[in-house]
This record gives structure tokens, C-alpha cells and sequence, in this order.
């Protein structure tokens, strides 16, 4: 199945990519590999899911924050692939960062909302290896941020 037809058929939309908000490339190529620099919770108005997930934000707010960052890796892997996501071959592996409370543990569960839709859109080529880790801070107060590395064919 074409990528694009599978995102439709998901009912998903993948907005404009988003232009990074400091002194860095959103994605930059080495070989065959993309490396998608870290895609924060934003969504495509531009609003930021914000605060520390068990404090600010419970377990499906931060899954529904890390779901945007992983539409917003999926928008620079397109970008990067000129508009063309049959050219991916593998999604190889990705790092989610959690802004969470010292008590938080689930880590994991946030992020696999992000690894889900990575499988969901581009089948057995999105099963990845992953961190998911716990940080004190993000940047823009965001809630998630989630860097990428894709391979292409």
C-alpha cells in the first residue's frame, strides 16, 4: 500500500513540518539515514501541550503529546523525502524525552503512542528500536519531544 493512501485511510492528517525554533537543521541526511531532530508537542496552529507529566498532565495527555511529536516526525521524514514517503525504507530508531514529575515511572507508555503511529502508517518499516527517559525540562515548557533516525531505500 502507498504510504499516503494508508495516512488517509488512518484518518490522519500530517500538517506542513514544522521549522525549528532555534540555531539547527530540522532533519539533516548522512548516506541513506535521516536524522530528524527533536519534534516537540506542537500542534499545526502552533499550540504547545506544555507542563510535567504527573504533575501537569496525566498519562493520556502526555500519550496524546507524544502522538503530535510523532506527526511531526512524520511530516520532516516527509519533507526530507521530497514529499515522498515510499522512499522510507526503515524507521531505525527514535528517543522520547518526558518532562515528568520525580514520581513518574511511565515513561514508556507515553511514548508508545508515538511508536504505534510510527507502525500504524508505515507498517513493519516503522518497528524501531527506543529510549524513552525522563527529563527535568524541555524546551518551550513542551510536555514531549521525540528525536528520529530513518533509513531510505
Amino acid at each position: 500500500m502507498i504510504i499516503d493512501d494508508r495516512i488517509k485511510s488512518l484518518n490522519i492528517v500530517i500538517p506542513e513540518a514544522p521549522k525549528p525554533v532555534g540555531s539547527y537543521t530540522a532533519y539533516t541526511q548522512s548516506g541513506n539515514l535521516i536524522f530528524i531532530s527533536g519534534q516537540i508537542s506542537i500542534n499545526s496552529e502552533g499550540k504547545i501541550t506544555k507542563g510535567k507529566v504527573g504533575k501537569d498532565l496525566n498519562l493520556t495527555q502526555a500519550q496524546d503529546a507524544a502522538f503530535l511529536c510523532g506527526i511531526n516526525i512524520i511530516s520532516q521524514i516527509k519533507a526530507a523525502c521530497k514529499n515522498d514517503l515510499n522512499k522510507v525504507k526503515k524507521c531505525v530508531k527514535i528517543t522520547g524525552y518526558v518532562n515528568s514529575s520525580d514520581n513518574f515511572i511511565d515513561q514508556p507508555k507515553v511514548i508508545n503512542s508515538a511508536s504505534e503511529l510510527l507502525k500504524k502508517v508505515f507498517d513493519q518499516a516503522g518497528i524501531h528500536s527506543r529510549a524513552a527517559v525522563s527529563v527535568n525540562s524541555l524546551p518551550l515548557g513542551a510536555a514531549v519531544e521525540i528525536d528520529a533516525i530513518f533509513e531510505l531505500n
